[in-house]
């Protein structure tokens, strides 16, 4: 069903959740802050308060926003590349790339700075990997590359294991935290919200291709669109937003499958709106999640990823028994 609601609506509705989710991230914590010293630490008023919200807090809420926006915005890329509304940005074997590459550097006890170097370079090599194991002879399908995906993960997975089990025991806790999603040692999250900024700005000239796309290869083709070309290119900026997400905040499932799902039930199929909204709503959702893991058990703070699960799993279990039968 055709999305019928304004944009500007749906855009308000969103950015004020977004909001929100902010001003919540700054204002709970061990330490409690009311909205108004908020507002006026984030002007430059000082005192440990502020020290507290410009250092910690809102770095922190900023790297979850922009991990949750960049993963629901590969989420929404890979679903519509794939025709299936259960696809998962991590279906590519990045994050499995991304955690070998950190894991390993962990192992070496190099500084924080090098995990994330090496993380990013994981991610990198993984999709170079899969995408050139995927094109083989030139017979590229999207069944050869999610099945050469398939395989790379599960190679990444056994090096992963093979790194905890060799691991020293100081350092086993902060690989674990990693694995499942940890945003607390995000410091710098500028960078990231660039690269969504961007990608939104890349994307969107070619939604109205992408809605053509949704309706089949064949009608793409018919009505013009370069189908080989745009798919190559938004598969590899899925993986970019996919590598640049997990090097800042680690491995955080379930946010790049069921955000764009829901935002397509509903606001309909429309890729001009439906990516936008999907960045908005992934980077509140993953807030939310941050925020609660470090308040609900304060002071132990849980992994983030975990939250994303608990949430995850119900919904896409919800999402599943509503595919008609015989499909995915």
């Amino acid at each position: 069903m055709r999305c019928r609601r304004s944009p500007l609506a749906i855009a308000a509705v969103l950015l004020s959740a977004a909001a929100m989710a902010l001003l919540w991230a700054l204002v709970a914590g061990e330490l409690p802050v009311a909205a108004t010293d908020v507002f006026a630490a984030l002007a430059g008023e000082e005192g440990m308060g502020a020290t507290v919200i410009r250092e910690l807090r809102l770095p922190r809420a900023l790297a979850a926003f922009a991990c949750g926006g960049l993963l629901a915005t590969a989420g929404a890329l890979m679903q519509v590349l794939l025709r299936n509304p259960l696809a998962d940005p991590y279906i590519l074997g990045i994050s499995g790339g991304a955690a070998v590459g950190a894991l390993g550097a962990m192992v070496l006890g190099a500084a924080v700075f090098w995990v994330d170097v090496s993380a990013f370079a994981g991610a990198l090599a993984a999709m170079l990997l899969v995408f050139g194991l995927a094109h083989g002879d030139g017979s590229w399908t999207q069944t050869r590359l999610l099945l050469t995906g398939v395989i790379v993960a599960a190679g990444c997975g056994a090096a992963v294991s093979l790194m905890l089990a060799l691991a020293p025991d100081t350092r086993v806790m902060s690989m674990l935290f990693w694995m499942m999603g940890d945003a607390s040692a995000a410091s710098r999250p500028w960078p990231a919200l660039a690269v969504l900024a961007l990608a939104l700005v890349a994307v969107m000239p070619f939604a109205r291709d992408l809605n053509v796309l949704a309706r089949g290869e064949l009608t793409a083709r018919a009505l013009g669109v370069r189908v080989g070309h745009l798919r190559v290119a938004l598969y590899v900026l899925a993986s970019l937003l996919t590598a640049t997400a997990v090097t800042l905040v680690g491995s955080v499932g379930f946010v790049g499958l069921v955000v764009p799902h829901l935002v397509r039930l509903a606001l309909g199929n429309d890729q001009r709106v439906l990516i936008p909204a999907a960045a908005l709503a992934g980077g509140t959702l993953l807030t939310l999640a941050d925020t609660a893991a470090r308040t609900v058990m304060a002071p132990q703070q849980l992994p983030v990823g975990v939250l994303t699960a608990l949430i995850g799993v119900p919904v896409f279990l919800f999402l599943l028994s509503r595919s008609p039968r015989g499909t995915p």
